[in-house]
């Protein structure tokens, strides 16, 4: 069979309801890996091609490095993300987050990867990386993938 005949499955991922980037809402995500997601409540970045609120598509690769500890390094400022914390110098932020476990049995690959998807697709809708992602170049997925997600990027509009 030629790679061509592969059938995908297109999968459309939609996000939970916003929680206030706050710690209060970031302790309760210990233990979970997965992608977050940290947008403004109402500055509208103009990327080349569209306007968002997305700012930052983060992740934590394992769950001893949770999507808490990653959170609470962007909000305490250890991460040193200048752009996360100049913004939340002058408007609340947002987050919200895919737990991987939610998608196990369609993604086979590396939370990495699903990471470098998420980026990738949204360069492809916006024209470049979310302003506060400063990684200049995001490896290509090798991977033969048998899932194209339709992501829900009006969420952040």
């Amino acid at each position: 069979m030629m790679q061509g005949d592969l059938e995908k499955n297109t999968i459309t991922i939609y996000f939970d309801a916003p929680k206030p980037f706050e710690a209060t809402n970031i302790k309760p995500l210990n233990g979970i890996a997965g992608l977050y997601f940290i947008f403004t409540s109402s500055i509208q970045v103009q990327y080349p091609f569209n306007k968002s609120k997305l700012l930052y598509i983060g992740m934590s690769e394992k769950r001893t490095n949770s999507i808490r500890s990653r959170l609470g390094g962007h909000f305490d400022g250890k991460s040193k993300n200048i752009g996360l914390s100049n913004y939340r110098k002058i408007e609340p932020l947002w987050f919200t987050y895919i737990n991987i476990e939610m998608l196990r049995n369609i993604w086979a690959f590396r939370v990495e990867d699903l990471e470098s998807y998420f980026i990738l697709n949204f360069v492809e809708h916006f024209g470049v990386y979310p302003i506060c992602n400063n990684k200049t170049g995001f490896e290509i997925l090798n991977n033969t993938l048998t899932t194209d997600f339709k992501i829900d990027w009006d969420y952040f509009k």
